[in-house]
């Protein structure tokens, strides 16, 4: 999915930070949410998989799938904050939502 302009400066920002917390989603059966720390080193483009956030330990997370960076809302918290809040609605995921 495109990501705004503005993570990828939130991005840069934070590459200057001895170490970086990102909570992001993962899809297996269901989404997921998982963290990982390390120094941010850079953000580069794998052909037809995505934007990718690299960081010293290894890991690589998806920039789209980012909750959140250091506390800060990242590109997928908006998608997160909505999942989060789906069974406090009346449909809870269902369409039909009759009382009757």
């Amino acid at each position: 999915m495109p990501v705004d302009p503005v993570y990828f400066d939130l991005i840069e920002q934070e590459t200057v930070k001895k170490e970086s917390r990102v909570i992001y989603f993962t899809f297996n059966d269901e989404p997921e949410l998982e963290e990982c720390r390390g120094k941010i080193l850079k953000t580069g483009e794998l052909e037809h998989e995505g934007v990718f956030l690299y960081l010293d330990n290894g890991d690589k997370v998806r920039v789209d799938r980012i909750v959140v960076i250091n506390g800060k809302p990242g590109p997928a918290y908006d998608e997160y904050d909505a999942y989060a809040l789906a069974p406090l609605t009346c449909q809870a995921g269902y369409e039909n939502c009759s009382f009757d």
